[in-house]
């Protein structure tokens, strides 16, 4: 086993003499130790194979990219990231390009070849797990845990992205080879595929069957794309068939997998694709190939004491490169693995065996013809060229290094190449002019100017360029900002948007590339414009002026004919750099001969385009064409222009050259960017000071204009409120009107059902008297009965005894006297009882209507303190709308009087520029009545609360005495029914009537007395005639109620006296009838 330490070398080789593979099929350990013992040695943590499997990319945990060559035994260190990658992948349509995913959660591309960075992608917030690019090398995926992203391999730019709620997350989302569908895996075991033209969802796998689920971790899928193995958390391995989006087999592993870590399918070159040799990385480290075919283990790679990290298969199914435990690099062939799964069948052997030598062989071929080829051009052609531009003599050495590009690009070799085609290929023109204007890339540098943010020069661009494009404005409005931030002069320079804007529509997507791109053309092939700001560079247009006089005399004697400067006729082109008038491709085309020649060209190429449209020109005899010419597109071959150029480059003689004056091309300094101070200072100073004063002043007054419109608004709002407040109080006032009428209504409807209510129960009184006068009268009859069948008896027996007296008068004398006293006995018994009778049912008619008096009197009283209720919650939701409404008027009154002073404050403010001190003095007289006013109102609102107290507190006394008037009026009638009670019984029983009437006469006095006693001490001065007036009425109201109750009183004695009259007589007739 051979053994390789990259160590701190950048390239070498492989191995020392051809290899064979050891035990174990590990044909060469690669290392990188940091001081040669391998107890420091730096980790790797990933592998990639490109598509054709001869080339090995590896990454570090310091940032050190490394390319293998396994064909050539070489390796090489391409890029320094200085952070660990956590992805790796190559791009399969440029082959030198390769994309990276890094720990700062951002995707770079690099070039292998150049060691150049080619993009920079950034839009993920976590670590990017995997890689996946389109079999075609256009598109690819980065996936992250919480979000996947689609980009565009061409334009490094985000196409699509996928969002996922944070709780699902995603495993993984990759192509499926050769096939336009993407397949998406979540931690929820959901398999999506997505169509990939559309982002439609095609199919979703089903659950897997009960019993059987684990979760997905890791997945692979066949060439072919029909086979999806998923393995998880489980020594079981999922198998789905992708066509019939079932799950077709389980695969149980040994016992000794408990987790599977990685899976890969292993290529053969016999199977069209449907692989059937599997690769399973489990939690021991040990990477175990199966047949999904005939399910046994095939081969085993890694062990425990060297445990495997992770694992990629080449293409080709030739080798497998695996990242060990300890940080090294081992790689595999799977020939000496096993004899039997590459083994081909016999007649395809020596093809199979031929044809990678042949390939290597053919590639080896072709780099030695581009190197051959291209060393030739460089002595002859370029010293040439050398010779006719600079007259200068130079060792062959000197010049190739001086025209030495970065990217392994010559700079005489692209000239000759440009002479020969006219431009630069399309493909490879931004690659091209990055190497010719050699560009730092100062990304840190270029983040500080960005960082800075906008400059206030450049605010509102968009009211000056209306630029459809957003993105295209902002990236503009960011690499001005960058150019007025790295130098004042570019702030106040008004055509340095026109300048740069052809290089920003051409680099939008690259804004370091822009930025340094202008600042190139700035610092070199706009020399000594800004020496006479603002105005135009006037030694540099006399210079074109000459150049001109020199070559076409007549064309500059029709200028001055016509008053045509040099500032109407170079400046425009000038400043715009031909992008008003050429199209896209010549202005292309034009600035690829730019770029590689002397910044004198530059100009040469504006007097060649002057000398090329002469015949127009000529033809031109006001100042307004001449202006129209040259701001606007002409129909010009812009081949003659260049070939003119050239020519007068050649031509033009030395002392009215631009070379003489203009420098060589300088390009940017790595690391910093250049001072740029080639301007005059003050006036720049001077510009900026009065630009800012400017915009101080603008500041001003819009900040006066925003507080006149808040005062507008302001205004505008309390009348509004005012408005808002009337409407209300009419609205009330309307919703009182209504509420009136609505309880005036429910008044009158509340006295009729009285009323009614009366009716009825005064027909239901009289029913009840003809009910008790039946009762009577039908009692009375049967007690008539009764007695008449008594007598019956009485003379049946009568006649009986006379019969019996007059048998036996003589024997039975005695017998008759004893008899006789018998029945007089029985005579007065039986009074007696009738007399008990009549008595208990007179008690009982008494206690009856009693009772019903007593609830009749009861209910009038319930009436009449509910009439009392009522009255007295008026009272106080009256008193409560007069406090509500003196509170409302007193607002009011406030609210009119500063509606006042401050409609006199704003008239005054109006009127303050011209009469100032009459102004504050009006000022003064005004905050001395405003004073007064609010004294006033503060002594009127002490008033009128002292008012509400004194209204409070009469309100309570009055209703203290009009409790204490319902409590006499109470115990008042409840004395009079007593009393009455006791008259009726004393005129039942006959006696004590004039000292009964006499004792309740007396009563009566005494109650007056207690009537007219004020029952509060606490009566004020000032209420002594409202209180008297008050009393006067209520003692008038009380002698009239006496009246009425003493009327009441004596028709109820005069109704109890008939009644007894009534009932006597029956009691006192039946006993004259025993008499003889």
């Amino acid at each position: 086993m051979a053994s390789c330490d990259v160590g701190c070398r950048e390239h070498g080789a492989l191995w020392q003499r051809k290899h064979s593979p050891a035990t174990g099929g590990v044909i060469v350990n690669i290392i990188h130790s940091a001081t040669g013992y391998h107890s420091k040695a730096i980790r790797f943590l990933n592998v990639a194979f490109d598509s054709s499997g001869d080339s090995l990319l590896a990454g570090d945990h310091q940032g050190n990219i490394y390319v293998f060559d396994l064909n050539g035994n070489r390796f090489k260190l391409v890029q320094r990231t200085m952070q660990a990658c956590t992805a790796l992948a190559f791009n399969l349509r440029r082959k030198t390009e390769f994309l990276v995913a890094l720990a700062d959660y951002s995707v770079k591309c690099f070039d292998t070849e150049t060691q150049e960075l080619v993009s920079w992608m950034r839009g993920h917030d976590s670590s990017v797990s995997s890689i996946s690019v389109h079999s075609s090398g256009r598109y690819a995926i980065t996936t992250s845990t919480d979000t996947a992203q689609l980009w565009d391999l061409d334009t490094f730019q985000r196409k699509r992205k996928l969002n996922v709620r944070q709780s699902v997350g995603i495993q993984q989302v990759f192509f499926l080879p050769l096939s336009n569908t993407i397949l998406s895996c979540f931690k929820d075991n959901s398999v999506f595929a997505w169509e990939f033209d559309t982002l439609h969802c095609k199919y979703q796998l089903p659950t897997a069957v009960e019993g059987s689920a684990l979760h997905y971790k890791v997945f692979a899928v066949t060439r072919d794309g029909r086979i999806f193995v998923a393995g998880g958390k489980s020594n079981h391995l999922h198998l789905w068939c992708l066509e019939s989006k079932q799950l077709v087999r389980i695969i149980q592993m040994p016992t000794e997998v408990r987790a599977v870590r990685h899976l890969e399918f292993l290529p053969d070159s016999f199977d069209g694709g449907s692989n059937q040799v599997l690769g399973v990385l489990s939690q021991d480290n040990i990477m175990r190939f199966i047949s999904i075919e005939t399910y046994k283990l095939l081969f085993v790679i890694g062990s425990h004491e060297e445990g495997i990290s992770t694992a990629a298969i080449s293409p080709s199914g030739r080798y497998i490169a695996s990242v060990m435990e300890n940080g090294s690099l081992n790689l595999y062939s799977v020939q000496a693995l096993t004899q039997e799964v590459n083994k081909p069948p016999p007649p395809l052997l020596k093809v199979v065996e031929d044809w990678p030598k042949c390939k290597s062989e053919a590639n080896k071929l072709t780099v030695r013809v581009t190197s051959g080829r291209s060393e030739q051009p460089r002595k002859s052609k370029g010293s040439k060229i050398q010779t006719r531009l600079l007259k200068v003599q130079m060792s062959t050495t000197l010049e190739n290094k001086e025209n030495e590009l970065p990217g392994g690009l010559n700079k005489k070799r692209l000239q000759v190449l440009l002479k020969g085609y006219g431009e630069y290929p399309a493909k490879y023109r931004m690659f091209v002019w990055r190497s010719l204007l050699q560009l730092p890339e100062n990304h840190l540098a270029f983040s500080s100017l960005i960082d800075k943010g906008t400059h206030s020069a450049f605010v509102n661009i968009q009211n000056e360029y209306p630029i459809k494009s957003r993105k295209l404005l902002r990236v503009l409005q960011r690499t001005l900002s960058a150019l007025a931030h790295w130098s004042a002069i570019f702030g106040e320079t008004p055509y340095i948007p026109l300048l740069a804007f052809p290089f920003v529509k051409l680099f939008q997507n690259n804004q370091l590339i822009c930025f340094e791109v202008v600042a190139t053309v700035i610092v070199n092939f706009c020399q000594h414009w800004f020496e006479y700001f603002p105005n135009p560079p006037v030694n540099i247009l006399s210079m074109m002026e000459n150049i001109l006089a020199h070559h076409d005399k007549e064309l500059l004697q029709h200028f001055i004919k016509y008053s045509v400067t040099s500032q109407v006729y170079a400046w425009p082109l000038l400043e715009t750099l031909f992008s008003e008038v050429l199209t896209r491709e010549e202005w292309l085309k034009v600035f690829d001969n730019i770029f590689s020649n002397h910044p004198s060209y530059f100009l040469m190429v504006v007097v060649a385009y002057i000398i090329c449209s002469r015949a127009p020109l000529l033809l031109c005899n006001q100042s307004k064409d001449f202006e129209y010419f040259f701001h606007h597109r002409n129909n010009l071959d812009v081949n003659a222009v260049i070939k003119r150029a050239y020519h007068l480059m050649e031509t033009t003689p030395p002392d009215i050259h631009p070379q003489r004056v203009l420098d060589d091309f300088v390009p940017l300094t790595k690391g910093q960017y250049p001072v740029f101070n080639k301007y005059p200072k003050f006036v720049v100073d001077y510009q900026t000071q009065e630009r800012e004063r400017i915009r101080q002043d603008e500041i001003e007054y819009l900040r006066e204009r925003q507080l006149v419109h808040e005062l507008e608004a302001k205004a505008q709002e309390q009348k509004a409120e005012d408005e808002a407040f009337y409407r209300k109080q009419e609205l009330l006032q309307e919703a009182e009107e209504q509420r009136r009428k609505m309880l005036l209504e429910e008044e009158e409807k509340l006295a009729e059902r009285r009323q009614r209510l009366a009716a009825v129960r005064r027909e239901l009184k009289v029913k009840e008297l003809q009910f008790l006068d039946a009762s009577r009268r039908r009692f009375l009859k049967y007690q008539l009965d009764r007695r008449e069948m008594e007598l019956k008896r009485l003379d049946d027996d009568i006649a009986r005894k006379v019969s019996m007296r007059d048998r036996e008068t003589a024997a039975a004398v005695q017998d008759i006297e004893v008899r006789q006293m018998e029945l007089e006995s029985h005579r007065q018994l039986f009074e007696q009882r009738l007399i008990k009778d009549q008595e208990r049912i007179t008690q009982e008619m008494r206690e009856e209507t009693d009772d019903r008096q007593r609830k009749a009197d009861l209910e009038d009283h319930i009436v009449q303190r509910w009439i009392e209720t009522d009255r007295e919650e008026r009272q106080k939701a009256q008193l409560v709308a007069e406090e509500n409404l003196a509170k409302v008027e007193q607002k009011c009154i406030d609210n009119e009087w500063r509606l006042q002073v401050l409609n006199k404050l704003r008239h005054d403010d109006q009127d303050r520029d011209k009469h100032y001190e009459e102004i504050a003095k009006l000022l003064h007289d005004n905050r001395v009545k405003e004073a007064e006013l609010l004294k006033a109102m503060r002594e009127a609102e002490e008033e009128k609360w002292e008012e509400v107290a004194w209204r409070k507190a009469r309100l309570e006394e009055e209703q203290k005495a009009a409790a204490a008037t319902d409590v006499h009026r109470k115990q008042f009638l409840e004395d009079e029914m007593n009393d009455a009670l006791e008259l009726d019984e004393k005129l039942q029983s006959g006696g004590g009537y004039f000292e009964r009437l006499r004792d309740l006469k007396a009563r009566r006095a005494e109650r007056r007395v207690e009537f007219q006693v004020p029952k509060s001490g606490n009566i004020c001065l000032n209420d002594l005639s409202a209180s008297q007036s008050s009393s006067h009425g209520r003692r008038q109201e009380l002698v009239r109620q006496e009246r009425e109750l003493m009327a009441e009183v004596r028709q109820l004695r005069q109704k109890l006296t008939a009644r007894a009259h009534i009932r006597r007589p029956p009691a006192l007739g039946a006993p004259t009838r025993w008499t003889t």
